[in-house]
């Protein structure tokens, strides 16, 4: 008979072997799994999942792959409408989980006459390392130089047209995304019309959060530091007050092709509170309480109000006493720094003096007066004024002029709601707007 610790043993022994033989078994298996995914049908498919997979984990910043890119048309329009749609471009990008390859912007407003657009880089009016860095985790950009292989790009034609809509829009891009055959291209190239036609799918926090990324270039600040500090002194020269100049920015928007389109506009939509006469604006401004006088007002306008002869239509007469008005022809700033620049970066100069107003005052139709509350608002509340429909001391108050306020001859307090679940409100114009953010 066998001793105890013999039987114990034996039964180890016997384990160890069954332990053995399924661990064999378990690697034949392994080995016949992965000879048989290499298999000619299988092996491209095979290998391009491990190597996604490894790209995805190994090439990204802050979730955002750095392997995989977007390409989208040169951007034309105005200033605030190519924002908008460098904006829209990066986060189609994001749900396309890709870097945006750096877009041209459109140096002229020749946008209907592509030989005339005159392209100008994006990093020649926003900083790109900035932005980046300030929007990491969020969107990204990239340099075509980044771009190992130009020969592997998918084109992607977006749709237009009334048949072409929001959902199928979507419909459209949400495949493309999760579509492994295309995903597998380095570069995917959006073609069709301008992305500022392009269906607009995102909040408007997340159009805000891209805007809050784009800082312009050194030279631009600069150029505005210059304006505001003469605009600071004029006050200063003709009264003598030495004590901090505060201004008010008024986006006059009275030149005659916005007359007519804001016009037709209203017929349109059926309402009367587009068009502002240059005698509402200048009564509407001069209602707005709390501002102390004699207070400097900076008229951004068009420069074709600049060369008005006649002195009864001059944008400079007419206001209420103690508001002394000025534009960057009396300034001295027309010729001497915006006339070195182009179109965009002209109109990037004005947005930032408008910026840094005390007051700012514009229209609730106008992409430029939309974006620049848009930015007012994020400091604002960055300063905890979550609203503005008391007087207080909210150092980023803005007003429409358009609309009328809580009062007669008063112009109407504006935040943008940052609750909007798209950005139509802004890129379109509304006379719905009210004092708070949301």
């Amino acid at each position: 008979m066998n001793s105890p610790l013999s039987c114990k043993t034996l039964r180890l022994f016997s384990k160890s072997i069954a332990c053995k033989c399924l661990v064999l078994v378990a690697i034949a298996l392994f080995y016949r799994a992965l000879m048989l995914s290499y298999s000619p049908r299988n092996a491209l498919n095979s290998s391009s999942l491990i190597l996604a997979r490894y790209m995805t984990d190994s090439s990204s910043t802050g979730g955002i792959r750095t392997d995989k890119f977007l390409e989208v048309p040169q951007i034309v329009w105005g200033l605030n409408n190519q924002k908008i749609a460098f904006a829209r471009a990066c986060l189609t990008a994001r749900m396309m989980n890709r870097t945006l390859l750096m877009p041209s912007l459109s140096a002229s407003l020749f946008y209907k006459e592509v030989d005339k657009l005159r392209p100008i880089p994006f990093d020649k009016v926003f900083q790109f390392e900035r932005f980046n860095s300030m929007c990491s985790g969020f969107v990204r950009l990239a340099r075509f130089s980044d771009v190992r292989n130009r020969t592997q790009v998918f084109d992607l034609e977006k749709g237009s047209g009334r048949r072409w809509t929001v959902e199928r829009d979507l419909k459209q891009l949400k495949q493309s995304a999760g579509n492994g055959s295309i995903d597998e291209f380095e570069v995917i190239r959006i073609i069709g019309k301008n992305p500022f036609l392009w269906h607009d799918h995102w909040p408007v926090k997340d159009y805000a959060k891209v805007f809050e990324c784009m800082v312009v270039v050194d030279e631009i600040a600069r150029e505005a530091d210059i304006v505001v500090m003469k605009i600071r002194e004029a006050l200063e020269l003709r009264t003598g007050i030495q004590s901090p100049i505060l201004f008010v920015a008024v986006h006059m928007r009275i030149e005659i092709d916005w007359m007519i389109h804001c016009k037709k506009l209203e017929q349109r939509k059926k309402v009367s509170e587009i068009c502002s006469s240059k005698r509402e604006i200048m009564e509407r401004v001069g209602n707005i309480s709390g501002l102390k006088t004699p207070t400097v007002l900076y008229l951004a306008v068009a420069d074709s109000l600049l060369e008005e002869k006649e002195e009864d239509s001059s944008v400079l007469t007419g206001w209420r006493d103690g508001l002394i008005p000025f534009e960057k022809k009396k300034l001295g700033v027309k010729e001497e720094i915006y006339g070195k620049y182009s179109y965009l970066i002209q109109s990037a100069i004005d947005y930032e003096v408008c910026l840094r107003a005390d007051v700012f005052v514009g229209n609730s139709y106008s992409t430029f007066s939309s974006l620049i509350v848009l930015e007012r608002t994020q400091k604002a509340r960055r300063l905890g004024f979550m609203s503005s429909c008391e007087d207080g001391e909210n150092e980023w108050r803005s007003y429409a002029y358009n609309l009328a306020g809580e009062s007669k001859g008063v112009p109407r307090r504006w935040m943008t709601n940052m609750t909007h679940t798209n950005l139509q409100a802004i890129s379109y114009g509304s006379n719905s707007v009210s004092c708070s953010s949301g």
